[in-house]
């Protein structure tokens, strides 16, 4: 069995949807229990009081005291006992009853009191991890529509989403929800399906394409013929799957638990042993006194707890001790792709420029046209053009066309980015801009100026710097299986499972896809899923563990997860996966450890040498000896996650700040080796690609090697300290040699070219060899100092 909350999240994602209202389940627990820390209070006054009239010579009026205590640990003590029971389980609490009992019927008050204590103190902190409560999905409530507004013969009218029959024709306007599934009527739709495949790239659908409800219209209105009934559409079957995953998923067994299914009828065979050899029922009760699991009541708790509250000051929420625990013994994950293993939003991979333009000139046009449109890819131009240090200018008469682009005048020419007019002619550079935009799955909006495309932007959802260092974390914390689960399509998808070095990925799934993924993969081992949209939320409903990138992500996502990540940072998952583990480990130590010396105490009393009120005061030292280990849980594991030296965090800020700006010097060595090639093919010199590799030349000297030797100088040793020694920064400093090898040889080659008074064939050759093989360096050495150390920096 997996899970303690599944019956409450059932409980909370079923009255999220409106289309299915029912009561609440009798079994899911609406609210957190205020029992225990009643109880806690009641025990323990009860015991000291009790402890300050025995001080004063009243013993009667303390043994009074302590049995009230005793008393009102026992009544709480039964019912949880029969609700385990109810739910197959005999769980810890059976010993503790039997104790209470025992206790009482043996006139061992100050005992009985000393275990009510112990047994409210445990009670209370689970109730205190129970507590981190859920609220309802109400973003899936917010985000489904009431209405939709049906064309009629007299106009548009609005009506009841329930009233919406198929082939109803509706209209659908600019920023509105889709309402049912259908197909597009009159014009192309833009829209933006982020909602339901995580992708945040708006798509166009044309006339006769079918629309899926819960999307958003991202361009201009749109009618829509109804292809279901809102019963029957997309966005109400993702609230079933979600309701119907939560309420199959199976309770967890609590750690005390599991290990009270022998410790249980082992502590009672040694109570009735003794009671059968010596005739004396206060062996008896002294046996199950010290037999009272006090390290499984309260050490494993505080260790939970200590990890629950370890992980919150990272930005961690975990629901409750169950779904820790679950985490620490993983060893499947599952993940979605956007948002999750990627940004979640598109950025400027590449910028090509047609013959006459430079790329930093193409970008700051885009930009330019693109500052006025809330389109999610002319927000990343304009971000990535600032971000290079090119300001865009001012546009005039600007407008844009749903699906087509933007359009406006720029120093007096009309421009255009976005798709490529209908038979608009496409150069051979343009061909060569569409290729590689197809080769690395990206996005393209061409630059056009009165109507010829002078350049392309190629935009892409981004790997996440942290995601290759996260995925070795864990894999280091025990996950043995990573296999992605996305709504994208195969090509990006198996890209980037090749970079990571997944085990397994799945593409274009449907939210129902993912569930089946996820039950299929729980079958095997204990499963994590990972995700951060409304299309995630059925699949963490079913997976053992769901985690939910909540800084970004839907709430719909973060209300069906058991835990919460809060800051926009993937390798959260690894802290909590290493502070679960931790914590596991430490609850497990401190309850066998715990239970072993229960087990030698248990010896003593059996034999007589240990009555049942000393045995109590003897249990509460094992108590104090394992709580203390349990706290450790508290501690940082500096092992798991290295720390960083205010200094060494601006370092590293500040050198990946000269990462973006530097972005235009790698196009450029890229477009100087493409432009050596093709004006070679030309003329078979080469000499009018010479200019750009000397504005390369300059671009290496001026900017580039200076960045490469401050890191080499400055960062490289700061990280020492954080990463063990110099031997960790190695392979980077080789890069560095190199990268300088390539530059020193470029500048060779023109020295020749100067000399020769134009470069021979060879020469060509060889050149743009260096300037590739330097493009090449470049990004794979950035990709890994960005991985490696810059992820390091919050």
């Amino acid at each position: 069995m997996h899970r303690a909350n599944g019956a409450d999240r059932a409980d909370r994602v079923h009255r999220a949807s409106p289309a299915d209202p029912v009561p609440e389940p009798a079994a899911a627990p609406a609210k957190p229990s205020r029992l225990e820390p009643v109880l806690l209070a009641v025990t323990a006054s009860a015991l000291v009081a009790g402890g300050v009239l025995w001080l004063l010579g009243e013993t009667t009026a303390a043994d009074l005291c302590w049995a009230l205590g005793t008393l009102a640990a026992v009544g709480p003590a039964v019912g949880w006992v029969l609700v385990a029971l109810r739910h197959g389980q005999a769980g810890v609490d059976l010993i503790a009853v039997l104790a209470l009992g025992g206790t009482l019927a043996v006139g061992e008050y100050l005992a009985g009191a000393l275990i009510g204590l112990m047994l409210a103190t445990g009670r209370t902190l689970e109730a205190a991890a129970r507590r981190r409560a859920s609220h309802d999905l109400r973003a899936l409530l917010a985000h489904a529509p009431r209405t939709a507004r049906r064309r009629t013969g007299t106009g548009v009218r609005p009506v009841p989403l329930a009233e919406v029959a198929v082939d109803d024709l509706l209209v659908v306007g600019a920023g509105e929800v889709v309402p049912v599934d259908g197909q597009v009527v009159d014009t192309t739709a833009v829209l933006d399906e982020s909602v339901l495949t995580g992708e945040a790239v708006p798509v166009a659908r044309a006339p006769g394409q079918a629309v899926r409800s819960g999307v958003v219209n991202a361009g201009g209105a749109f009618e829509l013929r109804a292809t279901a009934t809102e019963r029957d559409s997309t966005y109400a079957e993702i609230v079933r799957l979600a309701r119907q995953a939560g309420a199959q998923s199976a309770p967890v067994v609590r750690l005390a638990d599991r290990y009270a299914a022998w410790f249980l009828p082992l502590s009672v065979a040694v109570a009735g042993l003794a009671w059968l050899l010596s005739g004396s029922a206060v062996r008896a009760v002294a046996v199950l006194v010290v037999a009272t699991p006090c390290p499984l009541l309260l050490a494993a708790p505080v260790a939970i707890v200590s990890g629950l509250s370890r992980a919150s000051r990272l930005g961690v929420v975990v629901r409750d001790g169950g779904a820790l625990e679950l985490l620490g013994r993983a060893r499947t994950l599952l993940l979605d792709k956007t948002g999750t293993l990627t940004g979640g939003r598109p950025r400027v991979l590449d910028v090509t420029a047609a013959p006459g333009f430079k790329p930093a000139e193409v970008l700051r046009l885009a930009a330019t046209v693109d500052q006025y449109s809330p389109h999610v890819l002319a927000h990343a131009i304009v971000d990535a053009a600032r971000e290079r240090g090119l300001e865009p200018s001012v546009a005039t008469d600007v407008s844009e066309e749903a699906g087509r682009g933007a359009y406006g005048v720029v120093e007096g020419r009309r421009m255009s980015v976005g798709r490529l007019e209908p038979g608009t002619p496409v150069p051979g550079w343009a061909r060569a801009a569409e290729n590689r935009a197809l080769l690395d799955g990206a996005a393209v909006a061409w630059l056009t100026v009165d109507g010829a495309p002078v350049g392309a932007v190629l935009l892409r959802d981004p790997l996440r710097h942290d995601a290759p260092r996260t995925l070795r974390r864990l894999r280091t914390a025990g996950i043995g299986r990573i296999v992605m689960l996305t709504g994208d399509r195969p090509e990006p998808a198996r890209e980037i499972a090749a970079v990571l070095g997944l085990d397994g990925v799945r593409a274009e799934l449907t939210p129902a896809d993912k569930v089946a993924a996820v039950r299929a993969e729980r079958e095997r081992a204990v499963t994590v899923m990972v995700g951060d949209g409304v299309n995630d939320a059925p699949a963490l409903a079913a997976a053992d563990v769901g985690v939910a990138m909540g800084a970004r992500g839907s709430t719909a996502s973060s209300e069906a997860a058991d835990v919460v990540l809060t800051t926009d940072r993937v390798d959260r998952l690894a802290d909590a996966t290493a502070i679960a583990v931790r914590a596991r480990r430490i609850a497990v130590q401190s309850a066998l450890g715990g239970m072993l010396l229960s087990l030698a105490a248990m010896g003593v009393a059996a034999v007589g040498l240990l009555p049942p009120a000393a045995g109590a005061l003897l249990q509460e030292g094992i108590d104090v000896v394992v709580i203390l280990n349990a706290l450790r849980a508290l501690r940082v594991d500096r092992a798991a996650r290295p720390a960083l030296e205010p200094a060494t965090e601006a370092l590293i800020h500040r050198f990946a700040a000269e990462h973006d700006d530097l972005q235009d010097v790698l196009q450029a060595v890229r477009d100087a080796a493409a432009r050596l090639s093709s004006t070679a093919a030309a003329d078979g010199t080469g000499a009018q690609a010479l200019e750009s590799v000397r504005e390369v030349h300059r671009l290496l000297t001026e900017r580039l090697l200076p960045h490469e030797y401050a890191e080499e100088h400055q960062l490289y040793p700061a990280l020492e300290a954080t990463l063990g020694g110099p031997e960790a920064t190695a392979t980077m400093s080789r890069a560095h040699a190199e990268i300088e090898r390539l530059a020193r040889r470029v500048a060779t080659h023109l020295s020749l070219a100067d000399a020769q008074g134009a470069p021979v064939p060879e020469q060509l050759e060889d050149l743009r060899a260096c300037l590739y093989g330097l493009h090449t360096v470049l990004r794979l050495h950035f990709t890994q100092e960005e991985e490696n150390y810059f992820s390091l920096a919050p």
